[in-house]
């Protein structure tokens, strides 16, 4: 691959209190790196070097004003601010959160302009973001209003993919949120990402019930008799490979997660739980059904270790790893999908030798 081909990765720091800027560094302390991508921090130099001091990491930054100045070969930072700023690790504060929402909006902004390719993220607190001039849950939402498409929240491993129907809704709406519009939306932006973005030609996915033991025949509740079952039915005869409801609280104890692409949780929690019982440290929470690819760690601030210099960094990298893969995948896609009988030859017009 030419330096000029390399996929460039913008970088938010997330909360600067937090481990994310221990993680970034720590990843981006293997120079292999490197060869496959630039790296695109949004932060400063001088925050970057107070925390490459504290956590005595040997790195060399390329300080650029805006993102389409970005050097290959380089770690390249957007100087994004130039005060010093005041971090207490361990510390929620509400002017680190204002560091962390400017970091994100600022690379959403070049990663819509296309100056960089991937976006990952650094955890953020999602208390502290608020503001008079943000307020959004967290980053899907914010890229949900900014990007193309229709985002979903997609946790994925090489070995298991969750995604939800709906994601920071409280219990108590649930059920009321799930309609037949809902669950077509969001099973057939999974069905596009698994083909697109994964690469599977044919996606076999698993729908959790919304009620334990999806209802019991309506004992325990009736959505999954009169939504989700006649939705999936629906789905199925349009040609995709989709069941359930399957009872959630013994799907993923029997190992049945394994026959198939991906599960699709109807809450949140439902969903995150095993998944970061089977695969923390892991697992990558890559943002489904936009227009440009972002993907995060599977964790959040962790407070309590801030600062201590012992963060595993393998859930960033996972990030990093992962939405490269998915960038050249629907690179791929596109390419093969521009054109599907350029490439083959036009028996009528191919002329015998003899």
């Amino acid at each position: 691959m030419r330096k000029e081909e390399k996929i460039k990765v913008g970088i938010s720091i997330g909360d600067l209190n937090g481990i994310g800027g221990e993680i970034v560094l720590k990843t981006l302390e293997d120079s292999r790196i490197l060869d496959l991508c630039t790296p695109i921090i949004f932060a400063s130099s001088k925050t970057l070097s107070f925390l490459k001091d504290h956590f005595k990491i040997e790195l060399n930054f390329n300080t650029i004003h805006k993102a389409e100045q970005a050097i290959h070969g380089k770690i390249n930072v957007v100087n994004l601010w130039k005060e010093a700023v005041d971090i207490n690790f361990g510390t929620e504060d509400f002017n680190i959160g204002n560091y962390a929402i400017k970091s994100f909006t600022e690379a959403t902004k070049e990663l819509k302009k296309g100056y960089i390719d991937l976006l990952v993220t650094a955890p953020i607190n999602k208390h502290s973001i608020q503001s008079d001039t943000f307020k959004f849950p967290g980053h899907t939402d914010y890229l949900n209003s900014k990007l193309d498409g229709n985002s979903l929240m997609f946790m994925v491993t090489e070995s298991l993919k969750v995604g939800l129907l709906t994601d920071h809704v409280p219990v108590k709406d649930i059920a009321s949120q799930i309609t037949q519009d809902l669950i077509v939306s969001k099973i057939n932006t999974i069905h596009e990402t698994l083909k697109i973005d994964f690469a599977i030609r044919r996606p076999k996915i698993a729908v959790l019930g919304i009620n334990p033991h999806t209802g019991d025949n309506g004992v325990i509740g009736t959505e999954d008799d009169t939504v989700l079952r006649p939705t999936l039915s629906m789905l199925r005869d349009s040609g995709k490979l989709v069941y359930g409801p399957y009872a959630a609280d013994s799907f993923f104890g029997s190992n049945n997660y394994k026959s198939f692409d991906a599960i699709v949780a109807t809450y949140h929690d439902q969903g995150l739980i095993p998944f970061k019982t089977l695969s923390f440290g892991q697992g990558v929470n890559f943002t489904a059904g936009l227009s440009k690819v972002r993907t995060s760690p599977d964790h959040g601030t962790a407070y309590e270790i801030a600062g201590q210099g012992v963060a595993d960094h393998s859930s960033f990298a996972e990030a990093l790893f992962t939405g490269i893969s998915i960038v050249n995948n629907r690179a791929s896609h596109e390419k093969l999908s521009a054109n599907p009988l350029k490439k083959q030859p036009n028996k009528r017009s191919v002329k015998k030798s003899y």
